[in-house]
C-alpha cells in the first residue's frame, strides 16, 4: 500500500484532520506506565505528535518514505521506515524488544496491515501488565453530509476500492481484535467516537482527492472521471454549506475506535 501515498504525501500531510487531544488523555490513562509508546503506520505523524505529550519517547513507524518525509517534528518522536519483508523479529527489535511499550496506536491504517503478524509483534512488543493497543479509523460518514459522502461519493468509488479498506468502510465491525477489553469497545463492537473539526470547502475537497481510492483510480486510468466524480459530489456539498466555501464550518468525522490489553 506504500505507493498509494507515495505521490500525494506531502498534500496529504496537509489535509488529513487533526485527532482529538482528549483521545491521547484518555488512552494515557489507561496504560500504567508513560515511558515508550509506538505510532504503527503513522503516515505524517498526526498522532504520534500527540503521543509525545504523554509518553517520553514515541517511534512511529511507516512503510510509506515518502509520508516520512514530510512527517511533522516532534523532539519526542523518532520515525523509522518499516519495509514491507521486516520479520517478526526484526519488528520487535525495531520498536524497542520484548515487553518494552506502554502504547501502541494505530491511527486509520491497520486495515493495510498483515494482522496476524502485527498482532504476534503487539503482543511481544507491549508491557505485560499495563500496555495497551488501541486502533482507530474513519470513512467518509462525514456529519452533515453523509448522504453526498457516503452514499453518492462512497458508491462512485467503490469499483476502485481496495479490498482491504472494507474494513474501515465497515467501521471495523469485521476486524478481528483479540485482547481484552479495557472499556473501549471490543471485537466485533467498536466504540463510536466523533472526531470534530473545522474545515474549509478547499480543506473537504482536498481530504477526499488524497484517499487511497482516488489515487487507485488514477493509477488505474480513471483519474479524470474519477475527478469529476468528486467535483459533481463536492458541488452537492458547496450548495449545502450554509456559508461561503471559504468560511471553516465544524464537520464531525464518525470515527470509531477499539483499545484492549493482551490476553493472559
Amino acid at each position: 500500500m506504500a505507493g498509494l501515498y507515495e505521490k500525494p504525501s506531502e498534500t496529504y500531510a496537509k489535509k488529513r484532520p487533526r485527532y482529538p487531544k482528549e483521545w491521547f488523555s484518555m488512552l494515557a490513562g489507561l496504560t500504567a506506565g508513560h515511558q515508550r509508546a509506538w505510532d504503527a503506520g503513522c503516515g505524517s505523524g498526526q498522532a504520534a505528535i500527540s503521543m509525545a505529550e504523554h509518553y517520553e519517547s514515541v517511534v512511529a513507524t511507516d512503510v510509506s518514505e515518502g509520508q516520512l518525509r514530510n512527517a511533522i517534528a516532534h523532539p519526542r518522536v523518532r520515525y523509522a521506515h518499516t519495509p514491507e519483508h521486516l520479520s517478526e523479529e526484526e519488528l520487535v527489535a525495531l520498536v524497542g524488544g520484548e515487553g518494552s511499550l506502554d502504547l501502541i496506536v494505530v491511527a486509520t491504517s491497520i486495515h493495510w496491515f498483515d494482522i496476524p503478524l502485527f498482532y504476534a509483534v503487539v503482543n511481544r512488543a507491549l508491557k505485560k501488565p499495563g500496555g495497551v493497543l488501541a486502533v482507530w479509523g474513519y470513512n467518509y460518514e462525514i456529519h452533515p453530509f453523509e448522504d453526498a459522502l457516503h452514499g453518492q461519493l462512497y458508491a462512485a468509488l467503490r469499483p476502485y476500492q481496495d479490498p482491504r479498506t472494507r474494513l474501515a468502510m465497515e467501521r471495523y465491525r469485521s476486524l478481528p481484535f483479540p485482547f481484552e477489553p479495557v472499556g473501549v469497545g471490543a471485537e466485533g463492537a467498536p466504540a463510536d467516537v466523533d472526531m470534530e473539526v473545522e474545515m474549509t470547502l478547499e480543506d473537504l475537497a482536498g481530504f477526499v482527492m488524497t484517499g487511497s481510492v482516488v489515487t487507485t483510480a488514477r493509477e488505474k486510468g480513471a483519474g479524470a472521471e474519477m475527478e469529476a466524480v468528486v467535483r459533481d459530489v463536492m458541488k452537492r456539498v458547496e450548495g449545502e454549506w450554509g456559508d461561503a466555501p471559504t468560511v471553516p464550518r465544524k464537520l464531525a468525522f464518525k470515527a470509531f475506535m477499539l483499545a484492549g490489553r493482551p490476553k493472559c
